[in-house]
């Protein structure tokens, strides 16, 4: 589900997030600690040198992206550590580091959550991002209280945000709550109402439409506009799945209804990663070519990514690789980059075209620059195919 991935993890921000990439804390180790335990938000570090240049092409080209900052500005404390400085030192007695750079996700009481060596690109560092965010549970206290029978309105807010933020399901808690009030349009309960939302197929979503201009009052219509964005996506993520048809076509019509400039786009991803998972090549085809019409055009990522998405899910079906042929060669011609030539290669290869495979990979061959290590690798890849 690679790019309702990416619309999710863009909709994990609120309109209040910084957009011009990772805004890093400016403190000392101790109080980035204190800090993340006062805002339950774990701790991002980019372990670096200043002579490391994958260290350097992550702070110019990955770290400075919009949809990188506002991911990791709004769910970790981010944390550059030169690792040859004094803080580096000390931090490296704790937390070893043998390549740069080394990216370490830790929680609040110091312990890592994961680790991660070498250079990324942006989709893979939101998806270890996120990946990350469901493995850290700030509810687990908040729990123990509720479970003992405390029902503070306000250690219920915070309990139903701890599971919100932990990727658990709130909607037990925050309905038993919301049915013993009398009056929902109280400030705090309209704000636990937005709070509580998380799917687009719920009580608590009708009620967040029901007092949406008062809630608007107390946030934004920007802030309630992506609440609602992000509850339908979170249910076609369940639709999908599932295998749902019903209940992707309920998050199809909600977003169209609601929030009427995001439908189009929205109903394209979700199909697409709906037909996807149900392993469906013909649909997938379809929504593959109104997505390229409808979307994405002549963008040579965009396009160079469905060629590989047809070929690694459906390179089984001829048609299907025949489409991903056409997506790859639109990409290649539209940008000159070394991965979208070898993703060319690779499908020309497997479609049996094989002179044409070699003449492509030959393109990458010739702007690969001076990584020899890369060079010898396409090397090896034309002469894979010549033998073949």
């Amino acid at each position: 589900m690679r790019y309702l991935f990416l619309l999710l993890s863009a909709l994990f921000i609120t309109s209040s997030s910084f957009a011009q990439g990772i805004e890093f804390f400016d403190g000392t180790w101790d109080e980035a600690l204190a800090k993340s335990k006062a805002e339950e938000r774990p701790i991002f570090v980019d372990c670096y040198t200043t002579w490391c240049g994958p260290c350097k092409r992550m702070a110019k080209q990955v770290f400075t992206q919009a949809a990188v900052g506002e991911f990791y500005n709004a769910n970790y404390i981010n944390v550059k550590i030169d690792m040859e400085s004094k803080m580096g030192r000390k931090f490296g007695s704790k937390y070893p580091v043998q390549a740069y750079p080394t990216l370490y996700f830790i929680d609040a009481a110091g312990e890592v959550l994961h680790k991660i060596k070498g250079g990324q690109q942006a989709e893979g560092l939101l998806q270890m991002g996120n990946f990350v965010l469901g493995k850290v549970d700030y509810s687990a206290d908040y729990a123990k209280l509720y479970e003992e029978g405390e029902r503070d309105p306000g250690l219920i807010l915070n309990y139903v945000k701890a599971l919100n933020k932990s990727n658990k399901s709130s909607s037990k808690v925050a309905n038993e709550y919301l049915r013993s009030q009398k009056d929902l349009s109280t400030e705090f309960n309209q704000n636990f109402i937005f709070e509580a939302v998380s799917e687009a197929d719920s009580r608590i979503f009708d009620l967040l439409l029901e007092n949406k201009s008062n809630i608007v009052k107390l946030h934004s219509s920007q802030a309630v506009q992506d609440k609602i964005e992000k509850a339908c996506y979170k249910t076609a993520k369940k639709a999908i799945e599932f295998e749902s048809e019903d209940l992707l076509v309920e998050s199809q019509n909600k977003i169209k209804a609601h929030v009427p400039s995001k439908s189009k786009e929205f109903t394209a991803v979700t199909n697409l990663d709906f037909h996807k998972n149900l392993g469906n090549s013909e649909e997938y085809r379809k929504c593959c070519k109104d997505y390229v019409k409808k979307q994405i055009g002549d963008d040579a990522k965009e396009l160079h990514d469905l060629a590989r998405s047809l070929m690694k899910s459906f390179g089984f079906d001829g048609d299907a690789m025949k489409d991903a042929e056409k997506y790859a060669k639109k990409a290649s011609d539209n940008e000159a980059n070394v991965n979208y030539y070898l993703t060319y290669a690779s499908i020309l290869d497997t479609n049996g075209k094989k002179a044409e495979a070699v003449k492509v990979a030959k393109k990458a061959l010739g702007i690969v620059g001076d990584d020899k290590r890369a060079e010898m690798s396409i090397q090896q890849f034309i002469q894979k195919i010549e033998q073949g």
